[in-house]
């Protein structure tokens, strides 16, 4: 099977896909993007969170046919995301993560179809990226907020969970600019992590937050 679908602003072409693999699979083994981590391949830890047509989703729980024709944002793409979301001055979906498709999903949230797909990687002097490689793997780029809010506040112990989290917190501030610590809490709730013991990513979220807020 042949899957065509957007990554981080790029068409790709995935070749000789099994009907099975997930597209966390694809993402990590067949187009090189190793940001998505696979843990417990359950949709139960958050570590593969990517955004599928601008809304949070388990990598791991999504089949590779289901985003044919679609758009998916990886951490790697996450800075260039943000700051084109900036531009147009768009909102969207912050709840914890899932396929994407269930009821919770459905009518509501997430940046519009149209919107994503419209998303180009550029490179840092503004021109369209044309070689693969420079947009994702997200070098060269500056920081998105949450990421660099991340840094700050010391909320990186090994790494492991930190992209889901990045992911998923981005779109946790894309539509709820100044969340409570009970929001940062439930976006939160499907990602896990066994190092920090969660107090400096909530510190990260809240970083992020005022300077958003402050920069607006």
């Amino acid at each position: 099977m042949r899957v065509n679908f957007t990554v981080n602003g790029r068409q790709q072409e995935a070749d000789d896909v099994w009907e099975g693999e997930s597209l966390l699979y694809v993402l990590r083994e067949r187009l090189g993007l190793p940001g998505s981590k696979n843990a417990c391949e359950q949709g139960e830890c958050g570590s593969c969170t990517v955004r599928l047509d601008g809304v949070p989703v388990c990598s791991c729980l999504v089949a590779a046919g289901q985003v044919e024709g679609r758009d998916v944002v990886t951490v790697e793409g996450l800075a260039e995301f943000a700051k084109q979301r900036e531009q147009r001055g768009q909102h969207g979906h912050g709840g914890p993560c899932g396929t994407g498709t269930g009821p919770a999903c459905a009518g509501k949230g997430g940046v519009s179809l149209d919107a994503a797909k419209q998303w180009q990687a550029h490179g840092p002097d503004g021109e369209l990226r044309s070689r693969a490689g420079d947009s994702q793997t997200g070098e060269g780029t500056e920081l998105s907020t949450i990421q660099q809010a991340f840094i700050d506040a010391g909320a990186v112990q090994c790494g492991f969970c930190t992209p889901g989290l990045l992911v998923q917190a981005d779109a946790l501030l894309e539509e709820n600019p100044s969340p409570s610590d009970q929001d940062i809490r439930e976006a939160l709730s499907g990602n896990l992590c066994r190092c920090t013991g969660y107090e400096k990513i909530l510190d990260a979220v809240r970083l992020a937050a005022a300077r958003q807020e402050g920069a607006r």
